[in-house]
């Protein structure tokens, strides 16, 4: 009898290890993001990113967002897309753009998992503010206003995170509602 109930007690105690350790699926643009997938498998899936991966896919980057990384992703909308001047994803999805396309592209992605926590962490130390270097080469910049989190380009645009921590198997995504855009 005491044998049977240490086993229910350490069967319950490693459920609860698993499930509390366990990431969450998210939803985003009406799609379920699994965090056994990687960052393309989910993405393409999101009815709010549609314009991203035909971005991704005409610079040449599902490969690479397909690999281990990990990588933070910080993933404009369609909405955020749709803010730029009239016709500029019409031209940066031209083939004889794909180089500016990979790099504003690569201006949303940071080598590593940053987690929404990890970022906050970054800012406290930074006294406000955190510097983020971009697989590009750039930098972002990300701060609070209350409790909400901001990602700022080097032209002084922002963005404002309206999803963090969606956890892929290969990184994390944070959803933006600003295209982000590199030094110009």
């Amino acid at each position: 009898m005491k044998t049977r109930k240490f086993l229910a007690v350490a069967f319950l105690a490693l459920g609860f290890a698993f499930t509390s350790n366990a990431q969450k699926t998210v939803m985003v643009g009406g799609a379920a993001m699994y965090p056994n997938k990687n960052i393309i498998e989910n993405a393409v899936n999101s009815k709010d990113h549609t314009t991203l991966v035909a971005a991704v896919k005409a610079a040449d980057l599902v490969e690479t967002l397909k690999g281990k990384g990990p990588f933070t992703v910080f993933a404009p909308t369609n909405k955020a897309f749709d803010k730029l001047p009239k016709g500029t994803v019409e031209n940066l999805l031209k083939p004889e753009n794909k180089k500016m396309l990979q790099t504003i592209l690569t201006y949303h992605v940071v080598a590593g998992k940053w987690n929404a926590s990890d970022i906050a962490k970054a800012i406290k130390a930074g006294k406000g503010k955190a510097a983020i270097k971009t697989v590009s080469g750039g930098t972002l910049t990300a701060w609070m206003d209350g409790k909400d989190l901001y990602i700022s380009d080097e032209n002084g645009n922002k963005a404002k995170v309206t999803i963090a921590d969606v956890n892929q198997s290969n990184g994390v995504i944070h959803v933006v509602d600003a295209v982000l855009l590199p030094k110009k």
